[in-house]
């Protein structure tokens, strides 16, 4: 199976923007909610901001291991003591390109245009684009479609679609349009915000070279 492949078998969605990323080797986890049991195989768990449908320490403790690396916002630092048995803490800021457990991975400003105030750009808050086997999968965070959205280089997007807090179905298809990734799977949509149909919506607006993929469980 080509990398590609492997990364997008591996990937899931499980509510809002919890997601699951393996290629096999490294397992990673992005914002996890609602985490069913306890699987604790994470290698990694990245954090892209401090709202409660993105820092869950609760589901964060059930895919932890004691080698974890929690990985946050530098703004969110005293928060990361609230999360029980990981391995170790690093903080981050935008732009920045790091490796940890493994994984190299680099991140992007995520925020609201004016006059929306709920992700405001000085918070810091982050997307991230993560490297697996060589795919890079970019994981929005909440945001809208900002210049440094549009600057991304990534195999795989994974963008917000649900409105109101991010960007719409339109939105988000037209900014993936323009950054022309190789797959993009739509997020935050189906139950805290937005409707089922949003996931449906942003594929069908999709450019037909870009494969379009719905994970949301």
């Amino acid at each position: 199976m080509d990398p590609l492949n492997a990364v997008l078998t591996g990937l899931t969605v499980n509510t809002q923007s919890s997601v699951r990323l393996t290629d096999g080797t490294r397992t990673v986890y992005v914002d996890p909610l609602e985490i069913p049991g306890e699987p604790r195989d994470a290698d990694a768990v990245f954090v892209t901001h401090a709202h409660g449908d993105h820092f869950s320490p609760a589901d964060i403790a059930k895919v932890a291991k004691k080698d974890t690396v929690l990985i946050l916002p530098e703004t969110m630092a005293d928060r990361a003591g609230e999360v029980p048995g990981i391995g170790s803490v690093l903080t981050v800021n935008p732009d920045e390109a790091h490796e940890t457990a493994g994984i190299s991975f680099e991140t992007v400003p995520a925020y609201n245009h004016l006059p929306k105030l709920f992700h405001p750009k000085k918070n810091r808050w982050v997307g991230y684009v993560i490297a697996l086997n060589g795919v890079r999968v970019w994981i929005a965070g909440d945001t809208d479609a900002t210049p440094e959205a549009e600057a991304v280089k990534c195999d795989i997007a994974m963008v917000p679609v649900g409105g109101k807090y991010t960007m719409t179905a339109k939105e988000a298809a037209d900014l993936v349009n323009r950054i022309r990734p190789a797959a993009a799977v739509p997020t935050h949509y189906g139950s805290i915000v937005g409707s089922p149909e949003d996931g449906a919506l942003f594929l069908s607006l999709l450019d037909p070279s870009i494969r379009g993929e719905l994970r949301l469980g």
